[in-house]
């Protein structure tokens, strides 16, 4: 377990991810392109996107208060998708939940700003086929 300080920052957006975190205690900002998304809590999850598909970090998590964390690396996270399947689903649920909100934020946008929704729709799509 390590004890972090309010202030710090325990990853930034575009970084290599190596390693995820259990928030144990306290709180953290989730950050997108410098925007808050997300107060992380104790039981959070936070950097197993990295981890899943060995991407560069999505976003920058700065810690509001102490906190306590627990890291692991790939192998480490590895194992426990392969003995704990309960594991797996517990981060796949994260995950769900992430991209449900985001989804749910995407669709109001596209309510409240639809000429501007619709160009980010096109260039969602346009990125989806070029992959």
């Amino acid at each position: 377990m390590q004890a972090l300080e309010a202030g710090l920052t325990l990853f930034r957006e575009g970084e290599p991810g190596n390693d995820m975190y259990v928030l144990l205690g306290g709180s953290a900002a989730v950050c997108v392109a410098g925007a808050v998304i997300e107060i992380a809590g104790p039981g959070a999850l936070l950097g197993e996107m990295a981890l899943v598909d060995s991407s560069a970090r999505s976003a920058t998590v700065i810690t509001r208060s102490r906190c306590q964390v627990i890291s692991m690396n790939k192998r480490q996270f590895d194992l426990l998708v392969r003995e704990s399947p309960e594991f797996a689903r517990h981060v796949m649920g994260v995950m769900a939940e992430r991209l449900r909100r985001m989804n749910a934020g995407f669709a109001e946008a596209m309510r409240e700003l639809p000429d501007r929704g619709r160009r980010f729709a096109n260039l969602l799509s346009k990125e989806s086929a070029a992959l």
